[in-house]
């Protein structure tokens, strides 16, 4: 589901840009090989590029059900992982002006729509890994690191730093459509209670 969710964002991104004539090709990729000088650094330059930063658990829902009634039967399933994922979004364009114009539409557009779900969000289902994915929603917030975790970031990520703006995208559901076991539904208690001493 991190792919799906990185591809719809850029999907959507790239809508946008199409719509406003801003003509900067939008790639998921690793910004820290960008300086490498690999066959992938080079895909990298003149591009706005999505890295996935970090994963963090969703603590607060993990202790949703372990089961479902599904036709009158108890299906028993291991608790979907929710995660929060971090997305840096890094402008490599051939100018700096092109950058931070880039950086500037795209807190733009994720301002104007801060919330995807299957309903409200039109995307190319063709992808092969989308064959699954039935309903989805995840909210994507402004985060904002401080000036020395901000460095951090850009020294894990290779040094020199690019106009770039992070995301938290919230609550992505992972979960392996996997039954553990299943039984009947209990419906009613039958039996005779007579008078216990």
């Amino acid at each position: 589901m991190i792919f799906e969710t990185l591809q719809i964002l850029k999907e959507q991104l790239e809508n946008y840009f199409a719509a406003i004539n801003l003509e900067e090709d939008i790639l998921l990729g690793n910004i820290s090989l960008w300086e490498s000088g690999s066959v992938e650094a080079k895909e990298l330059n003149g591009k706005v590029v999505f890295t996935l930063l970090n994963i963090e658990e969703e603590s607060t829902l993990k202790n949703s059900p372990s089961f479902k009634v599904v036709n009158n039967k108890t299906e028993y399933r291991n608790p979907p992982v929710n995660v929060n994922i971090f997305l840096l979004v890094s402008a490599n364009c051939n100018t700096y002006e092109r950058s931070l114009r880039s950086i500037s539409k795209t807190i733009e557009f994720f301002q104007a729509k801060k919330i995807f779900t299957s309903s409200n969000t039109v995307y190319n289902r063709t992808n092969v890994a989308f064959d699954v994915l039935a309903y989805f929603k995840f909210v994507l917030v402004l985060y904002t690191p401080r000036f020395e975790e901000l460095n951090n970031i850009w020294g894990t990520l290779g040094g020199r730093q690019l106009p770039s703006v992070l995301y938290k995208v919230q609550l992505v559901q992972i979960e392996r459509d996997k039954k553990l076991a299943s039984s009947e539904l209990i419906t009613h208690i039958g039996g005779n209670v007579e008078h216990i001493k």
